[in-house]
């Protein structure tokens, strides 16, 4: 005979199968590694994915060297708020976040100096475009 927590079953004439009683159920190792992933963590996360994205906008309009389409309001206001995220997040003790929104921040600063700098060379009559209405 085998291991006692091994048992023989006849319909699988000597493979050997361990109980499904002596292992740790899916529904508890779930809910163990889930409760390891702090809202934080996911919150940092999205922010530093954000950062990337952004960072593919920059890229985009590095290649195109126009900036059109897209309202330089808008960026301002997602900068601004970023910039608001870095005083926040600190006060909820979520670190993770705190250093994603940096990377956010940077990222859009970046943007929007592209942006200005590409509009300015642009025939406006002098004005930067902001997107929102001549």
């Amino acid at each position: 005979m085998g291991h006692p927590a091994v048992r023989q079953d006849e319909s699988f004439r000597g493979v050997s199968m361990i109980p499904l009683d002596s292992i740790t159920s899916l529904h508890v190792t779930l809910s163990i590694l889930l409760s390891s992933i702090t809202p934080d963590f996911i919150n940092g996360g999205f922010e530093l994915l954000a950062g990337f994205f952004v960072l593919n906008h920059c890229r985009v309009l590095h290649a195109h060297k126009q900036a059109r389409g897209v309202s330089l309001a808008s960026v301002l206001f997602f900068t601004l708020w970023g910039l608001w995220n870095l005083y926040y997040y600190p006060s909820l003790h979520q670190p993770l976040s705190y250093y994603g929104g940096w990377f956010v921040v940077a990222a859009n600063a970046l943007y929007v100096s592209m942006m200005v700098s590409y509009r300015s060379r642009e025939d406006l009559g002098g004005e930067i475009y902001l997107g929102v209405g001549k």
